[in-house]
């Protein structure tokens, strides 16, 4: 064990595997029938592992920044490691004047291209006191009836093809910011916009899952949740941003990090991760490069931190924040893949802890004299082949039994 990690983060190391073991697998029960219901004996069943139930994302913003041959191999690098997608819907760039939502098509766009390959969406944030749209109004009684139409319109519009939203985005510092949001904020107090904006999105499709997303780990933050749990809000999962910019966390800060968030019931997304492969700092003068110690440190890095949120019991989602160096938020050297998308090493750590370490093997099974064969696996989406005939199921934590008609 690297001597450089203190006895609590060896510790925390060491019983990860035993913790993903309990957490993130289950175990299912299948039974062969006939048309009748009769166990069937002589079959084989094929199983196959198709998609993790955990949420291993990045952002995907610059998908079709990228053209020709670039674009491909993005697109590529992408869905060989991950299942997840943030698709971002920022105020002033989605609707730089009011009425003309030119954001709108490309996030169609690449909406469609994540569904083609089977992977899950989320928009990225309807409400902000940032990217704050030139036209839009100062005063919070006007900004608030735009506010909920654009809520509730992108909900609508984008039903089916993003089901997931951080819908309002780091409430907890809005009130330093002179526009209509801040000053509402300033005004209201974080909990009641919060709130506010949770229930606009729940109206707008009952079914959706609804984030509040924020960076400043405080009691500020700590108690904006805990008000809303109070008081019932329609939140689905808390989310958690790491942008580690100015130096990694230590693991026992990640894990306490966990625990501080888990204790409110509500499932952990970490939402926004970044771990830089060059310089630590915060807008660096440009080029701003990745180096050879920093793309090792950051494997290094990496592979621990997500070993260790995987093993945490609340977490459901990872979202690491620039997938390339190029586009990256400041310019920094924070993707797994260089600025021509050559892979760096922690791509390669976290694509095979995500597809080889962590992913069920394919199995070929022989059912017992009454029918059953018997399966242990991560969570997740499987495919049972039996002869011509072929079903999905989810394998999910509790009991698992599944019936196939052959």
């Amino acid at each position: 064990m690297d001597m450089q990690l203190s006895q609590r983060a060896q510790d925390l190391l060491a019983g990860a595997a035993g913790r993903i073991e309990k957490h993130r697998k289950a175990d299912a029960t299948i039974r062969l029938l006939d048309s009748r219901g009769r166990p069937v004996r002589n079959r084989v069943v094929r199983v196959e592992f198709v998609r993790h139930a955990f949420l291993f994302g990045a952002n995907i913003f610059p998908l079709f920044d990228f053209e020709g041959a670039q674009h491909e191999t993005y697109g590529r690098r992408f869905r060989d490691a991950l299942n997840y997608a943030t698709l971002g819907f920022y105020w002033g760039a989605y609707e730089p004047e009011q009425g003309r939502t030119t954001g709108r098509e490309r996030q169609i766009r690449i909406a469609q291209w994540c569904r083609q390959y089977g992977i899950a969406t989320k928009g990225h944030p309807l409400v902000w006191h940032e990217v704050y749209p030139r036209w839009a109004p100062n005063d919070p009684d006007a900004v608030k009836p735009l506010l909920k139409a654009r809520v509730q319109s992108i909900i609508r519009e984008f039903q089916g093809l993003i089901d997931r939203w951080d819908v309002i985005n780091e409430a907890t510092v809005s009130q330093n910011f002179d526009n209509g949001v801040g000053k509402w904020v300033a005004r209201d107090g974080a909990a009641a916009v919060v709130l506010e904006t949770l229930q606009w999105a729940k109206e707008a499709n009952p079914k959706a899952f609804l984030l509040y997303n924020d960076y400043n780990l405080s009691p500020a933050f700590e108690q904006l949740v805990e008000t809303l749990v109070k008081r019932d809000a329609p939140l689905d999962a808390v989310g958690v941003q790491s942008h580690m910019h100015r130096g990694e966390w230590t693991l026992e800060r990640a894990w306490e990090v966990c625990e501080t968030y888990a204790r409110f019931g509500k499932p952990l997304h970490f939402t926004e991760i970044t771990v830089l492969s060059g310089q630590h700092g915060w807008e660096l003068p440009r080029p701003w490069q990745s180096t050879p110690d920093g793309e090792q440190r950051q494997a290094d890095y990496v592979e621990r931190f997500y070993t260790l949120l995987f093993s945490h019991p609340a977490v459901e989602a990872m979202t690491w924040w620039d997938l390339s160096d190029r586009f990256a938020w400041q310019g920094a050297p924070a993707g797994w893949l260089r600025e021509d998308l050559s892979p760096k090493p922690a791509y390669e750590r976290v694509r095979r802890l995500i597809r080889e370490q962590w992913w069920t093997p394919t199995q070929t099974l022989t059912p017992n004299a009454r029918g059953t064969v018997r399966l242990r696996g991560y969570l997740g989406t499987y495919r049972l082949t039996v002869g011509s005939r072929t079903q999905a199921f989810e394998l999910t934590r509790g009991r698992n039994e599944w019936i196939v008609r052959v």
